[in-house]
């Protein structure tokens, strides 16, 4: 039986190709990361906040293809994980039938995300990837890069925070902007301590 799962957080280092998300599940505890791309990240980022291009990016396009057909997504399954590699399915609607399309989830979740589309993993996916078992080598070696990545970028705002120089140079707004970054960089790194904590 598929588990109802939510997008809970994203991190987006820009300086790194690797990304993570963050899957959780509705009403439960069980959670789990899936490492993605840069051009992924931000578009689900941009999506998930209703940024407007000025024209149409991939998921933008794709998602008017298939409203133009008559097309509507239903929701998304992760159905499989094969070689730490996540399966993925939409699952679309169009005119009386149901339409299966591979995709990766990624790809799958930065096109439903603008509609608060339903995303279900099938319960093996979700039991291997949260026992203890599970090797979880590639989406570890991610986490721990995006860990020291982010502490050396909190490590830079606080040097440019105590610099005299910089602090005699710049004005409030830019100093309060530095310290707003550095809490979210924060908040950002204590959930990947959190997330490693859990794995095995």
């Amino acid at each position: 039986m598929p588990v109802a799962m939510e997008l809970s957080r994203i991190i987006i280092t820009e300086t790194s190709p690797q990304q993570v998300i963050f899957l959780k599940e509705t009403g439960g505890e069980r959670t789990f990361p899936i490492v993605i791309g840069i051009s992924e990240a931000l578009a689900i980022d941009r999506r998930l906040k209703g940024v407007a291009m000025p024209r149409p990016m991939t998921h933008d396009l794709l998602a008017q293809v298939i409203e133009a057909m008559g097309g509507r997504l239903e929701r998304i399954l992760i159905t499989d994980l094969r070689d730490h590699t996540f399966i993925a399915t939409l699952v679309i609607s169009q005119n009386g039938r149901t339409l299966k399309i591979d995709a990766r989830p990624s790809d799958a979740i930065a096109l439903g995300v603008a509609f608060a589309t339903p995303i279900l993993v099938a319960d093996h996916v979700l039991e291997e990837v949260t026992k203890e078992s599970f090797d979880l080598e590639a989406q570890k070696e991610a986490l721990q890069a995006k860990r020291a990545e982010l502490a050396e970028q909190i490590g830079e705002i606080k040097e440019r925070l105590e610099d005299p120089v910089f602090l005699s140079a710049s004005d409030q707004d830019e100093q309060q902007a530095l310290r707003e970054q550095m809490s979210q960089f924060q908040s950002d790194l204590e959930t990947i301590e959190e997330i490693l904590r859990k794995l095995p």
